[in-house]
Order: structure tokens, then C-alpha cells, then sequence
């Protein structure tokens, strides 16, 4: 029987094989490195490639539908104009002065139900307007842009990287939505100012757009729906699942019959993040029919291209959980424990796990390039620390967060988001690789170092 430590290389190495040299996409690459590492893996023979489409199926019913309904919820945000009505809302508040911080609150808002490059590609024709009406420097406000947009892609659910490493490391989605937005706030404030730093070393001028194209008009206000309205798919989730949560906890030890309790049989059910993503995905559709009054052949079609996008990211989150899956049954994590703490203390925990996971999440993110995958491989490994590991200190959400900045630092050529970045904003491959990759690395390093005062300082183990 291989070592562990055998089998999980040789799983990381079919990851990455496939998906840098061979350029297979990362579902096939997944799915395939985890029927691999199940039939190196203890286990009975004819159990060895059914376990691996079972462990698919539990987590795509897990988080299917609420990423499904994240893909829905996005599309029409940016088609009813209720994602333009948003950053104008910032914009109004904090004058045209501070437009770097409308728009990198806007970016950091909108990337919690709207993928990085959809909110990338909407924000873009704003900063460019913003630069020729007030002259603040261009480089500032796409950075200011693309810096909110990246922090919560990668700590805050329901985007999928998040989902899938919350399901992974069995953490409450209300506690991963607090938390995840508490420390990438925090982040966010330091970047600004970091960014407002990096733009003033270089001298960048605004470009004109790739091939000549005219510069889109913006719609007027008559035309966009009410801030309510625009927020409300939103808020909606995150204040369902939460109040489960802040319910949950204030109901444990209560005496049976309580109020509390009966609060919380409702709550369970209206916390749900399937049901609650759902109300918000039906909301967004009605303001898009509201606002733009489609024909039901458009409204299908809308609905039916986000689906068809949204499924792409199910299948890569659900095999990534299938590929986590074989890895604990490879006892991975048993393996890892004892090779860094040794056999005498048979327990890892504390800032060495945090630095760990970080660590592990950044190369597997600079070798592929993809921040899901590496978030999804991350957690896979780790999982089974946390069940093994008593001396952990703090809860397991912040080794969540440490996860999510991991895999955005590295980033660079083999990352769509860098060239998302340079091709869209017009600058060339060293520009951007002086400035963008700059600016996310250090993003996930300031990440971390908030995550790790955090656990310290705040531990949250009441929660666990």
C-alpha cells in the first residue's frame, strides 16, 4: 500500500498535469485525479470508483442549487441595471472625491452573488468615465475596482470557492458569510490605501479601447430600478442565513418548549441557503421582467444562458468535492499532521495551520492558476485535519479565510483574471503583472495576517 504523502502527490500531480500541459478543463481533471487517488486508497476494490461518484453527488446536492441560483441572481443584476444602480448608490454617498472607494465598495458588494470578470467588465466603462470627468489617476481606480472584486470572490459564499470550502471544512454558512465579510473589510481598508501608494509609482494612462470601439453609454437613472429593489437579491440571503445562525447559537442549552426554540424551527427553515437563494434568484427575475419588460421567450433564454455558465462551476465544485473526498480516504490528513508535528504531540493547531493553509492554497494557485481549484484542493487536504486536530485554538472559519487568500495570491499569467484585468483595462503583460499581481499578493498577505490577529484575538470557539 503507497504512503499517504505518495498518494496525494501523485493526486495533485494529475491535477495539474491536466490542466497546465494537457489544457484539460478542470472538471475532467478533478474527477479523474479523484478516481485515481480512490483506487491508490484503502478500500474495498469494488467500492473504489462508486465512492467517488457518490462523494460527487453529495456535494453537488449540497451546493448545486444555491450556486445555480447565485448564476441567475448575477445575470440579472447586470441586465435590469440593478448592479449599475448599486455602485451609483456609493458613488452619490461619497461624492466623486472618493470615487476609488464607490468603486472598490462597489466591486467588493457586487462579487459576493456575481463572478470577478461579470463585475469586471460592468465596473470597467464606469471607471473610465470616472477618469475623464475628474482626472483622478486611472491605475488607482481599477486597482481600487478589481481589489474589492477579488477579496470577497474568494471569502465570502455564495460564490462557489467559498461554498465548496465551507462544505468541505463543515462550517455554518451564516458564520462563513460574518466572518468572511469582517475580515475582507478589513482588508479592503488597508488595500485602498496600498493601492493609492502602488498608483502613484507608476504613470499609466488611460488607453483607448481595443480596435476602436466607442465608449458605451451609460443608461440614465429614469431607467434603473429603485435601491431597494437592486439591493434586496442581495441582502435578502445573507440576512435569511444569518439569522439562522445568530438563532442557532443563542438556542443552544435552552429548555425544550422555549421561545427560542420555536424561533429557531422557523428559522431552520427559512435560513436554509437552498430556499433563501431561491427567494433571491425569483426577486432578481422579477425586477429584470419589471425593468426591461423581456418576451418569455427572452426571460427563458436569460435564465437558461446563466444556468448553462452556473453549471460549469457545479461540475468543477462537485468534483472537487469528490477529489477531497478520496483524499481523506486516502487518510491524508493523518499523514500531514505527523509529518509536521511529529509523533510525539499527535495534534496540529494554532497560527502553524493558518500559515500552512495559506501556504499550500498559494502554490497550487500559482502552479494552475485557477483560484476555485485551488480553494477546492486546498480544503481537500486539510479537512481532515480539523476532525484529528484538538489543539486547532480557534474556529475552523478562519482557516476558511486563510484558504480563500491563499488562493489568490500568485496571480499571474496562467490566472484568466490577469488578463481579464490587462486586456480590459489596457495595459501590457509587465504593466499589469507590476501592478495587478502586486497588488493581489499583497492582498492575500495583509488577508492573512488579519485572519491570524482575528483567530487570536477573537477566536470564536463558542460557535464550534
Amino acid at each position: 500500500m503507497l504512503h499517504p504523502l505518495i498518494i496525494l502527490a501523485i493526486g495533485v500531480a494529475v491535477v495539474l498535469a491536466m490542466i497546465i500541459v494537457l489544457r484539460i478543463n478542470a472538471f475532467v481533471a478533478l474527477i479523474t485525479a479523484a478516481m485515481v487517488v480512490s483506487l491508490l486508497a484503502p478500500g474495498a476494490a469494488a467500492e473504489k470508483i462508486s465512492r467517488v461518484a457518490e462523494a460527487f453527488g453529495t456535494t453537488a446536492g449540497k451546493i448545486g442549487i444555491v450556486i445555480a441560483m447565485a448564476a441567475i441572481i448575477g445575470r440579472c443584476l447586470i441586465e435590469s441595471g440593478a448592479a449599475d444602480r448599486i455602485v451609483r448608490l456609493f458613488v452619490r454617498l461619497l461624492g466623486e472625491r472618493l470615487c476609488p472607494v464607490s468603486l472598490m465598495t462597489s466591486g467588493f458588494v457586487l462579487s459576493i452573488p456575481v463572478f470577478f470578470d461579470t463585475v469586471f467588465y460592468l465596473l470597467l466603462p464606469l471607471a473610465r468615465s470616472m477618469h475623464r470627468r475628474t482626472k483622478i489617476s486611472y491605475l488607482l481606480l481599477i486597482l481600487a475596482m478589481g481589489a474589492g472584486a477579488s477579496i470577497t470572490h474568494s471569502l465570502v459564499p455564495p460564490t462557489p470557492g467559498p461554498l465548496l470550502i465551507a462544505e468541505a471544512l463543515k462550517i455554518d454558512l451564516g458564520v462563513m458569510i460574518c466572518v468572511g465579510t469582517l475580515v475582507a473589510a478589513c482588508t479592503a481598508v488597508v488595500m485602498f490605501f496600498f493601492v493609492a501608494f502602488l498608483s502613484r509609482c507608476f504613470d499609466i494612462p488611460m488607453r483607448p479601447l481595443e480596435g476602436g470601439r466607442a465608449e458605451p453609454e451609460p443608461l440614465p437613472d429614469e431607467r434603473l430600478p429603485g435601491l431597494w429593489l437592486s439591493l434586496a437579491p442581495i441582502l435578502l440571503p445573507v440576512l435569511m442565513i444569518s439569522a439562522h445562525t445568530v438563532v442557532s447559537t443563542l438556542a443552544e442549552g435552552a429548555l425544550e418548549g422555549s421561545t427560542i426554540l420555536k424561533i429557531q424551527s422557523v428559522t431552520a427553515v427559512a435560513g436554509n441557503a437552498n430556499l433563501a437563494m431561491l427567494l433571491s434568484a425569483v426577486i432578481a427575475v422579477l425586477v429584470l421582467w419589471r425593468q426591461r419588460r423581456p418576451s418569455r421567450k427572452e426571460l427563458a433564454a436569460a435564465i437558461e444562458s446563466s444556468l448553462a455558465g452556473g453549471g460549469v462551476i457545479i461540475l468543477i465544485t462537485s468534483a472537487g468535492g469528490a477529489f477531497g473526498a478520496m483524499l481523506k480516504e486516502a487518510q491524508i490528513g493523518g499523514a500531514i499532521e505527523k509529518l509536521l508535528v511529529g509523533e510525539s504531540t499527535g495534534q496540529l493547531g494554532g497560527m502553524s495551520l493558518l500559515l500552512m493553509a495559506f501556504v499550500i492554497a498559494t502554490l497550487v494557485k500559482f502552479a494552475q492558476g485557477s483560484s476555485t481549484v485551488s480553494m477546492i484542493t486546498t480544503s481537500g487536504i486539510l479537512a481532515p485535519l480539523i476532525a484529528s486536530s484538538r489543539g486547532l485554538g480557534y474556529h475552523p472559519v478562519y482557516l476558511a479565510a486563510a484558504i480563500g487568500f491563499g488562493a489568490q495570491c500568485g496571480n499571474w499569467m496562467n490566472d484568466s483574471g490577469f488578463w481579464i484585468f490587462a486586456k480590459m483595462s489596457g495595459l501590457t503583460e509587465t504593466e499589469t503583472l507590476k501592478t495587478w499581481t502586486v497588488t493581489i499578493s499583497s492582498l492575500a498577505v495583509v488577508g492573512l495576517l488579519f485572519t491570524m490577529a482575528f483567530a487570536k484575538v477573537m477566536p470564536l470557539l463558542w460557535l464550534i
